[in-house]
Protein backbone atom coordinates (compact mmCIF):
# COMPACT_ATOMS: atom_id res chain seq x y z
CA UNK A 1 0.00 0.00 0.00
CA UNK A 2 1.89 3.20 -1.23
CA UNK A 3 1.13 6.51 1.05
CA UNK A 4 2.04 9.14 -1.32
CA UNK A 5 -0.29 11.91 -2.33
CA UNK A 6 -1.95 11.28 -5.57
CA UNK A 7 -4.02 13.68 -7.88
CA UNK A 8 -6.57 12.26 -10.27
CA UNK A 9 -7.06 15.78 -13.28
CA UNK A 10 -9.58 15.95 -15.76
CA UNK A 11 -8.57 18.33 -18.24
CA UNK A 12 -10.75 19.63 -21.44
CA UNK A 13 -9.70 19.46 -24.91
CA UNK A 14 -10.92 21.37 -27.95
CA UNK A 15 -10.28 19.23 -30.91
CA UNK A 16 -10.25 22.50 -33.44
CA UNK A 17 -6.84 24.12 -31.92
CA UNK A 18 -3.97 23.47 -33.92
CA UNK A 19 -1.68 21.61 -30.79
CA UNK A 20 -4.81 19.62 -30.03
CA UNK A 21 -4.98 17.77 -33.51
CA UNK A 22 -0.94 17.45 -32.95
CA UNK A 23 -1.84 15.79 -29.31
CA UNK A 24 -4.95 13.96 -29.89
CA UNK A 25 -3.42 12.26 -33.20
CA UNK A 26 -0.31 11.07 -31.29
CA UNK A 27 -0.01 9.01 -28.15
CA UNK A 28 4.14 9.90 -27.42
CA UNK A 29 3.05 14.03 -27.84
CA UNK A 30 0.50 13.64 -26.10
CA UNK A 31 2.92 11.76 -23.23
CA UNK A 32 4.93 15.09 -23.11
CA UNK A 33 2.49 17.29 -23.06
CA UNK A 34 1.21 15.01 -19.80
CA UNK A 35 4.82 15.43 -18.41
CA UNK A 36 5.45 18.86 -18.77
CA UNK A 37 2.51 19.37 -16.19
CA UNK A 38 4.41 17.73 -13.57
CA UNK A 39 7.47 20.07 -11.77
CA UNK A 40 8.91 17.14 -9.82
CA UNK A 41 10.93 15.29 -11.78
CA UNK A 42 8.22 13.76 -13.84
CA UNK A 43 9.87 10.94 -15.61
CA UNK A 44 11.04 9.51 -12.20
CA UNK A 45 7.31 9.09 -11.18
CA UNK A 46 4.26 6.96 -12.56
CA UNK A 47 2.10 8.89 -14.31
CA UNK A 48 -0.94 7.34 -15.88
CA UNK A 49 -3.30 8.98 -18.58
CA UNK A 50 -6.48 8.62 -20.96
CA UNK A 51 -8.10 10.53 -23.35
CA UNK A 52 -12.08 9.72 -23.45
CA UNK A 53 -13.41 10.74 -26.82
CA UNK A 54 -16.93 9.78 -26.09
CA UNK A 55 -17.83 13.31 -27.65
CA UNK A 56 -15.60 13.57 -30.22
CA UNK A 57 -16.16 17.60 -29.61
CA UNK A 58 -15.36 17.75 -26.63
CA UNK A 59 -12.93 15.09 -25.35
CA UNK A 60 -11.63 14.98 -22.13
CA UNK A 61 -8.22 14.00 -20.84
CA UNK A 62 -7.90 12.29 -17.26
CA UNK A 63 -4.13 12.18 -15.89
CA UNK A 64 -3.17 10.50 -13.01
CA UNK A 65 -0.35 12.27 -10.57
CA UNK A 66 1.96 11.77 -7.80
CA UNK A 67 2.37 15.30 -7.26
CA UNK A 68 0.11 17.92 -8.01
CA UNK A 69 0.15 19.19 -11.48
CA UNK A 70 0.14 22.50 -13.05
CA UNK A 71 -1.85 22.13 -16.44
CA UNK A 72 -1.72 25.94 -17.46
CA UNK A 73 0.03 25.18 -20.68
CA UNK A 74 -2.39 22.65 -21.88
CA UNK A 75 -5.43 24.81 -21.28
CA UNK A 76 -3.65 28.11 -23.29
CA UNK A 77 -2.53 25.30 -25.96
CA UNK A 78 -5.32 23.36 -25.93
CA UNK A 79 -8.09 23.70 -24.29
CA UNK A 80 -10.34 27.51 -24.05
CA UNK A 81 -8.39 29.53 -22.09
CA UNK A 82 -11.02 31.95 -22.04
CA UNK A 83 -14.23 30.32 -21.70
CA UNK A 84 -16.40 29.95 -18.44
CA UNK A 85 -16.11 26.55 -16.29
CA UNK A 86 -13.73 23.80 -14.45
CA UNK A 87 -10.77 23.66 -17.70
CA UNK A 88 -9.08 21.22 -15.46
CA UNK A 89 -10.05 19.67 -12.51
CA UNK A 90 -7.45 18.01 -10.56
CA UNK A 91 -8.95 16.14 -7.24
CA UNK A 92 -7.02 14.92 -4.15
CA UNK A 93 -7.15 10.57 -4.41
CA UNK A 94 -6.87 10.13 -0.67
CA UNK A 95 -10.91 10.12 0.17
CA UNK A 96 -11.33 7.51 -2.69
CA UNK A 97 -8.84 5.04 -1.65
CA UNK A 98 -10.21 5.76 2.15
CA UNK A 99 -13.19 4.47 0.38
CA UNK A 100 -11.63 1.31 -1.02
CA UNK A 101 -12.48 -2.17 1.01
CA UNK A 102 -13.36 -6.25 0.62
CA UNK A 103 -16.56 -6.44 -1.50
CA UNK A 104 -17.23 -2.74 -2.45
CA UNK A 105 -18.88 -2.46 -6.23
CA UNK A 106 -18.11 0.32 -8.37
CA UNK A 107 -18.65 1.15 -12.03
CA UNK A 108 -15.09 1.49 -13.76
CA UNK A 109 -13.90 2.37 -17.21
CA UNK A 110 -10.66 1.03 -18.47
CA UNK A 111 -8.66 1.54 -21.65
CA UNK A 112 -5.45 -1.00 -21.83
CA UNK A 113 -3.47 -2.87 -24.69
CA UNK A 114 -3.83 -6.44 -24.17
CA UNK A 115 -1.34 -8.48 -25.82
CA UNK A 116 0.05 -12.00 -25.59
CA UNK A 117 3.79 -13.19 -25.76
CA UNK A 118 4.82 -15.57 -28.00
CA UNK A 119 8.29 -17.24 -29.32
CA UNK A 120 6.47 -17.64 -32.65
CA UNK A 121 4.25 -14.60 -33.64
CA UNK A 122 2.73 -15.27 -37.19
CA UNK A 123 3.03 -11.88 -38.24
CA UNK A 124 6.66 -9.95 -36.88
CA UNK A 125 5.64 -7.06 -38.94
CA UNK A 126 3.19 -6.66 -36.15
CA UNK A 127 4.74 -7.41 -32.77
CA UNK A 128 6.89 -5.00 -30.20
CA UNK A 129 9.78 -7.40 -29.87
CA UNK A 130 10.92 -7.63 -26.29
CA UNK A 131 14.81 -9.63 -25.24
CA UNK A 132 14.23 -12.20 -22.71
CA UNK A 133 16.68 -12.83 -19.51
CA UNK A 134 18.14 -15.09 -22.71
CA UNK A 135 19.57 -12.74 -25.11
CA UNK A 136 20.00 -15.53 -27.59
CA UNK A 137 15.98 -15.94 -27.66
CA UNK A 138 13.51 -13.37 -28.67
CA UNK A 139 9.85 -12.79 -27.23
CA UNK A 140 7.31 -11.23 -29.18
CA UNK A 141 4.73 -9.10 -27.73
CA UNK A 142 1.52 -9.01 -29.70
CA UNK A 143 -1.67 -6.96 -29.80
CA UNK A 144 -4.84 -9.36 -29.23
CA UNK A 145 -6.89 -7.83 -32.45
CA UNK A 146 -10.38 -9.11 -31.98
CA UNK A 147 -12.92 -8.46 -29.41
CA UNK A 148 -13.25 -11.84 -28.34
CA UNK A 149 -9.42 -12.03 -27.68
CA UNK A 150 -9.19 -8.52 -25.61
CA UNK A 151 -12.25 -9.59 -23.39
CA UNK A 152 -11.18 -12.88 -22.82
CA UNK A 153 -7.38 -11.24 -22.09
CA UNK A 154 -8.85 -8.54 -19.50
CA UNK A 155 -11.24 -11.43 -17.56
CA UNK A 156 -8.92 -13.72 -17.21
CA UNK A 157 -6.81 -11.00 -15.32
CA UNK A 158 -8.73 -9.25 -12.82
CA UNK A 159 -8.22 -11.68 -9.74
CA UNK A 160 -4.91 -10.72 -10.00
CA UNK A 161 -5.64 -7.53 -10.57
CA UNK A 162 -7.73 -7.77 -6.68
CA UNK A 163 -10.98 -7.51 -8.48
CA UNK A 164 -13.55 -9.32 -10.14
CA UNK A 165 -16.66 -8.84 -12.45
CA UNK A 166 -19.90 -10.23 -12.00
CA UNK A 167 -22.19 -12.18 -13.49
CA UNK A 168 -24.10 -9.99 -16.05
CA UNK A 169 -27.89 -9.61 -15.23
CA UNK A 170 -29.38 -8.83 -18.17
CA UNK A 171 -32.03 -10.97 -20.09
CA UNK A 172 -31.07 -11.33 -22.98
CA UNK A 173 -27.21 -10.29 -22.72
CA UNK A 174 -26.68 -6.97 -23.54
CA UNK A 175 -24.77 -5.85 -26.78
CA UNK A 176 -20.97 -7.18 -26.59
CA UNK A 177 -21.66 -9.61 -23.55
CA UNK A 178 -23.08 -12.68 -25.86
CA UNK A 179 -20.67 -15.36 -25.40
CA UNK A 180 -19.61 -16.71 -28.76
CA UNK A 181 -17.19 -19.49 -30.07
CA UNK A 182 -13.89 -17.64 -29.42
CA UNK A 183 -12.12 -17.65 -26.14
CA UNK A 184 -14.88 -15.08 -24.39
CA UNK A 185 -16.34 -16.72 -22.29
CA UNK A 186 -19.79 -18.59 -22.02
CA UNK A 187 -20.93 -16.82 -18.66
CA UNK A 188 -21.87 -13.19 -19.95
CA UNK A 189 -20.99 -10.57 -17.24
CA UNK A 190 -20.95 -7.24 -16.14
CA UNK A 191 -18.33 -5.66 -18.83
CA UNK A 192 -18.24 -4.48 -22.43
CA UNK A 193 -15.90 -3.04 -24.83
CA UNK A 194 -17.01 0.52 -25.33
CA UNK A 195 -14.44 1.30 -27.95
CA UNK A 196 -11.44 -0.62 -29.70
CA UNK A 197 -9.04 1.34 -31.95
CA UNK A 198 -5.53 0.62 -33.85
CA UNK A 199 -2.84 3.51 -33.09
CA UNK A 200 -0.10 3.74 -35.24
CA UNK A 201 2.83 6.85 -34.30
CA UNK A 202 6.10 7.43 -34.58
CA UNK A 203 8.75 8.41 -31.05
CA UNK A 204 10.51 10.65 -33.26
CA UNK A 205 10.72 11.74 -36.85
CA UNK A 206 14.24 9.61 -37.83
CA UNK A 207 12.66 6.96 -40.47
CA UNK A 208 12.20 4.52 -37.39
CA UNK A 209 9.58 2.10 -37.31
CA UNK A 210 6.40 2.97 -35.82
CA UNK A 211 4.88 2.06 -32.64
CA UNK A 212 1.24 0.00 -33.33
CA UNK A 213 -0.80 -0.49 -30.22
CA UNK A 214 -4.31 -2.37 -30.60
CA UNK A 215 -6.23 -1.15 -27.57
CA UNK A 216 -9.54 -1.85 -26.29
CA UNK A 217 -12.08 0.39 -23.89
CA UNK A 218 -13.86 -1.70 -20.85
CA UNK A 219 -16.56 -0.65 -18.52
CA UNK A 220 -18.62 -1.91 -16.75
CA UNK A 221 -19.27 -2.81 -12.95
CA UNK A 222 -16.16 -4.60 -10.66
CA UNK A 223 -16.17 -6.21 -6.95
CA UNK A 224 -13.31 -5.68 -4.73
CA UNK A 225 -11.37 -8.89 -3.52
CA UNK A 226 -8.20 -7.97 -2.73
CA UNK A 227 -7.93 -4.03 -1.42
CA UNK A 228 -4.01 -4.34 -1.43
CA UNK A 229 -3.42 -5.32 -4.80
CA UNK A 230 -6.42 -3.25 -6.26
CA UNK A 231 -5.37 -0.07 -4.78
CA UNK A 232 -1.39 -1.08 -6.22
CA UNK A 233 -2.95 -1.09 -9.87
CA UNK A 234 -5.15 2.00 -9.26
CA UNK A 235 -1.76 3.36 -9.04
CA UNK A 236 0.52 1.92 -11.06
CA UNK A 237 -1.69 1.05 -13.69
CA UNK A 238 -2.82 -2.03 -15.79
CA UNK A 239 -1.01 -3.80 -19.06
CA UNK A 240 1.33 -2.26 -21.36
CA UNK A 241 1.90 1.12 -23.02
CA UNK A 242 1.14 3.47 -19.99
CA UNK A 243 2.83 6.23 -21.36
CA UNK A 244 0.80 5.63 -24.37
CA UNK A 245 -2.85 6.86 -22.65
CA UNK A 246 -3.25 2.96 -21.23
CA UNK A 247 -3.96 1.45 -18.01
CA UNK A 248 -5.48 4.28 -16.00
CA UNK A 249 -8.47 2.37 -14.28
CA UNK A 250 -11.12 4.91 -12.99
CA UNK A 251 -14.16 4.31 -11.00
CA UNK A 252 -17.26 6.02 -10.21
CA UNK A 253 -21.08 4.92 -8.29
CA UNK A 254 -23.12 2.48 -9.09
CA UNK A 255 -26.08 5.21 -8.94
CA UNK A 256 -26.46 8.72 -9.30
CA UNK A 257 -24.43 10.96 -11.90
CA UNK A 258 -21.20 9.20 -13.09
CA UNK A 259 -17.79 11.52 -12.27
CA UNK A 260 -14.91 9.02 -13.14
CA UNK A 261 -12.85 9.29 -9.73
Amino acid sequence: MRATMTYLSRIRINPLREKSRLLLASPHAMHGAVLYGIPDTPTKQRTLWRLDTDNPHRPLLYVLTATRPDWSHLIEQAGWPEADGEHAAIRDYAPLLAQLALGREFAFRLTANPVQNTSDPTKPTDTQREHAADTKRRSFRIGHRTADHQLAWFLSRTQRWGFEVPPAHTDPPATGLQPGDGPQPRTPYEVRITARARRSFRKKNNGAQPVVLHTATFEGRLRITDTTAFTERLLTGIGPAKSYGCGLLTLAPLSGPREER
